[in-house]
């Protein structure tokens, strides 16, 4: 049988990409990014107990990580409590990436710096493929509403893009 840290890790390092997101919506600075990321790993760690498998490890995951990042936004402080986190942590595989859309990459997540925390949290959600209705379950809000605010939120992140001078392709 496998240890809680050991499933913890392969859940951790599934779902990267989603944690990595977050910290670009809600970080431009990479400092402020990598602390976040800590932060987010922490929260995630010590509320792992409390994952019951009633939804997908996902869903729950991106609640706690979203949470962690609205507090960690509002009181911009640093806690590197990383010594309660399991040592395996630091090995880690770092995100490829691809060099060629590092710009176009780096300009959305600029954009998306511009959105409010309900317009951040819907654009990841649809970036990260939920269906309507379990966006609508995260937010708190209709799906109709979900429809409505993505679609408007779309759109002015595509005024933001103009914006700044590029047009997309």
């Amino acid at each position: 049988m496998e240890s809680k840290e050991t499933r913890f890790m392969q859940l951790i390092e599934e779902h990267k990409g989603m944690l990595f997101k977050i910290s670009r919506i809600y970080q431009d600075d990479e400092a402020d990014r990598d602390d976040l990321m800590q932060e987010m790993i922490l929260q995630l760690w010590l509320a792992f107990d409390s994952f019951k498998g009633n939804s997908k490890f996902s869903s729950w995951m991106y609640r706690v990580a979203l949470n962690t990042a609205i507090q960690f936004f509002k009181k911009q402080k640093r806690r590197p409590d990383s010594e309660q986190l399991p040592e395996k942590l630091d090995h880690l595989e770092a995100l490829p990436t691809d060099t060629e859309k590092d710009e176009q990459l780096a300009l959305f997540f600029k954009a998306v710096q511009q959105l409010s925390k309900v317009e951040k949290a819907l654009i990841f959600l649809y970036m990260e493929d939920q269906p309507y209705e379990d966006i609508a379950q995260s937010l708190g809000i209709s799906e109709g509403n979900v429809r409505v605010r993505l679609n408007r939120t779309k759109s002015k992140l595509k005024d933001i893009v103009k914006s700044m001078n590029y047009e997309y392709r």
